[in-house]
């Protein structure tokens, strides 16, 4: 039985509590390393995934899928990789959470994790981003597993 799509989310994040929500909605996203666009001149960082639709995982009959959605922060000053190549376009990304550590108030150090002890280290102004969901909706293989890595067919753009 198809179920119909639900409507798109989009969440404003000003602080610590709304930044726990946003990182719960993209645990376990898809990003490809070329989708993840960091603007210095505009203190923009902006990443690009195929996140997985946790709400319908949850229904009685469940339905696996991904949707396009874009995570975007303002008020960036830094943007450090830890075992990321950004000349890697093509390698592939599973985002585990999104955190933030207030240093300075209200400024601070945002990471966003990825298995194999990947991460992004944005040293920010203030928290200040937004997750939208961009349309796309796909199926997925299945539920995410962190035993394993994503099935492939998760992974292709849809």
């Amino acid at each position: 039985m198809d179920t119909p799509d639900p409507e798109p989310l989009k969440f404003v994040v000003l602080d610590d509590e709304d930044l726990e929500v946003v990182s719960a909605h993209v645990q376990d996203a898809i990003v490809k390393v070329a989708d993840v666009i960091w603007r210095p001149q505009e203190k923009r960082l902006v990443v690009g995934l195929n996140r997985f639709d946790w709400e319908g995982a949850q229904d009685l009959h469940p339905d696996y899928r991904r949707r396009r959605s874009a995570l975007r922060f303002e008020r960036v000053l830094s943007c450090k990789c830890k075992s990321v190549d950004p000349a890697g376009k093509e390698a592939v990304l599973n985002l585990l959470a999104v955190e933030f550590d207030e240093t300075d108030a209200p400024g601070g150090v945002v990471t966003l994790t990825f298995s194999a002890g990947k991460a992004l280290r944005l040293e920010v102004e203030c928290l200040e981003a937004e997750l939208a969901d961009l349309g796309p909706i796909w199926a997925a293989a299945g539920r995410p597993d962190h035993a394993t890595e994503p099935p492939a067919a998760d992974r292709a753009d849809p």
